[in-house]
């Protein structure tokens, strides 16, 4: 198993927290991203730059997943498509998109999407509380603790 990270978006404190439990679980961690990342020196971190362009991270990570694999992602198409391939997909607020929830999450997504072109202002996703992270880093453990030791 790997962890993927829809990295260009990933706020740091996710990043930071995906830094620690690499290092702690030795599971290798890829961050794919249009632009340079700096990353804490690490046999288990690695970055992936992609050209710059609209979803070329997100299809890179497609490309590259296997069943099993956990992707990082708040982007709810690219979640879709990783459950459709077998992989995981976690948000940056802990939320564990599973094959129940992601046609009503994705639904959702494009039911926003249309009012948004329409010209309707749906404002954006609050900021990342401290309770987001620490759902995050709940969720996370949770999953290396269930899926982790199948690597």
């Amino acid at each position: 198993m790997k962890i993927w990270v829809d990295a260009d978006a990933c706020p740091k404190v996710i990043k930071d927290i995906l830094f620690r439990a690499a290092e702690r679980t030795r599971i290798e961690l890829i961050l794919v991203a249009n632009q340079y990342l700096q990353t804490p020196p690490s046999n288990f971190i690695k970055t992936l730059q992609v050209p710059h362009g609209f979803d070329v991270a997100d299809n890179e990570i497609v490309k590259k997943i296997e069943a099993g694999d956990l992707v990082i992602t708040a982007d709810i198409p690219l979640a879709a498509v990783v459950i459709e391939k077998g992989g995981h997909a976690l948000n940056p607020r802990g939320e564990l998109y599973t094959t129940d929830t992601i046609k009503a999450r994705l639904s959702m997504r494009n039911f926003m999407d249309t009012l948004r072109s329409s010209g309707i202002q749906t404002g954006g996703p609050s900021a990342l509380s401290q309770s987001d992270r620490l759902a995050f880093a709940n969720s996370l453990d949770k999953f290396l603790v269930k899926y982790g030791n199948n690597q």
